[in-house]
């Protein structure tokens, strides 16, 4: 049975990662701190690998131990990251040097078989709004050009990673990530049963959405597939206006008369830019800061995923439509709503 380690298991993305290795048959070690909620990670097959990618002394500490006791993994996932943060810093203190050092550590310590793969979990994000004037589709070849801290860390992150010897690698960019146990959607399921769902600029925008479970079929199709250090973009293979998501929403949580105002670019930027400048005095990062309106204000996130397609065999199963409902049926089971 071929090992994999999981890191991020306790997230969004991670946990359901998590229950693809198990119905894959993999033996399945999910990368957990020791605070992490393991809610989502209740199966009694899954075992537990303590990730701490901060230091370089307990990383190896522990992986060494692993390898001594149980042999090394036949593939890792890495989908820890962080999304939200106060400082900039700490985007490159998360996604960037802890990458470059679980994929060290990985290949220097033997706890990665010499051909095991590593698949790491980037994002759309790394391009920015490259092809914002153009309006064609994102393609695996343009130049990344990112615009926020996030963006600029996972960037970072690809980059650290292509220059680690003897690493077997691969990249996936998935545009923006939805499905239960997600927050930041979920925000805007809440808003529209009070009847409310925002648009943000007048000009028309292109938006791409890429459901959780897609995500899963991707990275395990990329454990064994695909040349080695190639980035994939995932998409649902659709593009949506930007009300799209709402109506769907609306559809499937019986909401009937939802109120959809517009909100100018630059009562937003100012929205965000109060955020930003709130936040040295709050514990948590803000919801609204000048990264979050980056994004927003972005026009354009159309992807050409037919490298996916055809170096991954990656055929999107979930078009929005059938994600919602899922997804809104999750959070009516789960008492989310």
């Amino acid at each position: 049975m071929a090992s994999i380690l999981i890191t991020g298991a306790s997230g969004f993305i991670g946990s359901f990662l998590i229950e693809g290795g198990l119905e894959r048959g993999f033996d399945v070690w999910a990368g957990v701190r020791p605070s992490s909620s393991r809610r989502y990670l209740q199966d009694e097959r899954i075992r537990f690998f303590n990730l701490d990618l901060g230091s370089d002394d307990a990383l190896r500490r522990d992986l060494l131990a692993h390898k001594a006791e149980n042999g090394p993994f036949d593939y890792v996932i890495h989908a820890a990251g962080a999304t939200k943060c106060k400082k900039e810093s700490d985007f490159f203190r998360v996604n960037t040097d802890g990458t470059e050092r679980l994929a060290r550590l990985l290949v220097e310590t033997g706890t990665l078989t010499k051909e095991g793969r590593f698949v790491f979990l980037s994002s759309l994000s790394v391009f920015g709004a490259v092809r914002d004037k153009d309006m064609e589709p994102i393609s695996p070849t343009d130049m990344p050009e990112p615009n926020t801290a996030y963006g600029k860390s996972k960037l970072a992150a690809e980059q650290a990673l292509a220059r680690v010897p003897d690493l077997h690698y691969v990249v996936l960019r998935p545009t923006g990530v939805y499905g239960p146990r997600e927050r930041d959607y979920f925000l805007m399921a809440k808003s529209v049963m009070q009847r409310v769902d925002c648009a943000v600029g007048f000009k028309e925008q292109i938006i791409t959405f890429i459901y959780v479970r897609d995500v899963v079929q991707a990275a395990y199709l990329a454990l064994s597939k695909g040349p080695d250090g190639q980035a994939y973009l995932l998409t649902d293979g659709a593009n949506y206006n930007s009300q799209d998501f709402g109506r769907l929403l609306q559809q499937h949580l019986g909401v009937s008369h939802v109120l959809r105002p517009t909100i100018p670019l630059f009562v937003l930027k100012g929205v965000c830019a109060i955020g930003s400048l709130l936040s040295g005095f709050s514990k948590n990062p803000p919801t609204l800061n000048l990264d979050k309106y980056r994004i927003l204000k972005q026009r354009n996130w159309q992807a050409d995923i037919s490298r996916a397609r055809e170096l991954l065999d990656y055929e999107p199963a979930w078009p929005l439509d059938r994600g919602v409902e899922e997804t809104v049926r999750w959070y009516i089971e789960n008492g989310w709503i």
